[in-house]
């Protein structure tokens, strides 16, 4: 840290957490004078007991609904305009996001479009177009539904070209939700592969905040105890699932998301293009890169993956353990550890690498990665 220069740095949003926080919902709207909120999901959980309780218990306290589900697994542009058209149609007043990153960036950019008009990518924040966030965001309000990505506290939304599948990143600090309602009951029925594969997305999320290049001390210690809260739960969490587990991967995930907007690295760039090309689950791609990611990291990084081995449990000094523990996580996990097993041919590496290269997230990596480097990383994991 240079003493002689000023840093600048902030915080995001409330947050409503534990086990029935969603029942606050109808009341909180109702106080708001929110009563024709589009609630933005994705088509799976639209068909969940769960959220159809949500909805129902809504609708008895008169709160006016209409649901918006049409949306990709890796969401699109179209899906984004869509969901402002709905919008306006039905006359809301306010958007609730329920879901995990797919239906909450597209909730967050839903928001951005339903009172801004010009191209959706002209918002791009690679290209600058945060400045043309000028007009009214509405009420928007976050309801996560797994403990992976974090989107339920961020202010970007991730979205893709329809055509190319080339990732473009919204973003604005008005883009926050108002309140995020962090319920880990709404989270207890996950499938085991989700769990572990959107756990493994907290968890990159963590270690790669941490040791990006970027300043933010504060960012720095949540990031190694949403680390040391992944250690402890995410094994439970994914094979014997209980509240507590599912509680600190919650807790892990909104962390995750909260230490990131210092940065990202090496990893993130590796899956992004994954789920561009092949349609990779977000979450599985970051799995199956990260011991290969942080591999390519830890020279010169040495005396911060130490902590980031005692804050997994491994004890002093342990960062040269932390790349053998996350491959026999990922094992312990039943999650791949090879490219080869989720459907990367030989002739992909190199598309793979052009895309991963023109990515936005290792510019902040703790030392440079070049198109050769990719390449090699992709080899190595392949």
């Amino acid at each position: 840290m240079d003493i002689d220069k000023i840093y600048g740095f902030n915080f995001p949003t409330p947050i409503r957490f534990g086990a029935g926080a969603i029942d606050e919902l109808p009341a909180y709207l109702q106080a708001n004078m929110l009563n024709r909120p589009l609630v933005v999901t994705d088509p799976v959980i639209a068909e969940l007991p769960f959220f159809k309780q949500i909805i129902e218990k809504l609708a008895n306290k008169g709160i006016d609904t209409v649901v918006y589900n049409e949306l990709h697994k890796n969401p699109v542009k179209s899906d984004v305009i869509k969901g402002g058209d709905v919008y306006h149609e039905y006359k809301r007043d306010s958007i609730i996001g329920i879901g995990g990153g797919a239906a909450l960036d597209v909730a967050r950019a839903v928001a951005l479009r339903a009172h801004h008009d010009r191209d959706l990518f002209d918002y791009d924040d690679l290209i600058g177009g945060d400045v043309y966030v000028t007009n009214e965001i509405p009420h928007f309000i976050t309801v996560p539904t797994t403990a992976g990505t974090g989107s339920e506290v961020g202010r970007s939304a991730i979205i893709s070209e329809d055509d190319t599948k080339r990732k473009r990143i919204l973003f604005s600090p008005r883009l926050m939700a108002k309140i995020v309602f962090a319920d880990p009951m709404l989270t207890i029925d996950l499938p085991s592969f989700i769990t572990a594969a959107t756990g493994m997305d907290a968890l990159t999320h963590n270690m790669e905040a941490y040791l990006a290049k970027n300043f933010h001390p504060m960012c720095d210690g949540i990031a190694l105890q949403g680390i040391s809260l992944i250690a402890d739960s995410i094994e439970t969490a994914t094979r014997n699932p209980d509240i507590e587990s599912r509680a600190k991967m919650l807790l892990a995930s909104l962390m995750g998301a909260v230490a990131f907007q210092k940065g990202l690295g090496v990893v993130h760039s590796l899956a992004h293009p994954l789920s561009s090309l092949l349609d990779t689950h977000h979450g599985l791609a970051n799995a199956v890169n990260l011991p290969y990611g942080m591999r390519f990291n830890y020279e010169g990084s040495e005396h911060r993956f130490d902590k980031i081995g005692s804050a997994l449990g491994l004890g002093d000094n342990s960062g040269s353990a932390v790349v053998d523990y996350l491959f026999d996580l990922n094992g312990k996990l039943e999650l791949p550890t090879r490219l080869s097993s989720i459907g990367v041919e030989r002739e992909h590496l190199a598309p793979l690498s052009e895309l991963a290269y023109a990515d936005f997230c290792h510019p902040s990596n703790p030392k440079p990665v070049s198109k050769e480097d990719f390449h090699a990383i992709y080899q190595s994991a392949f």
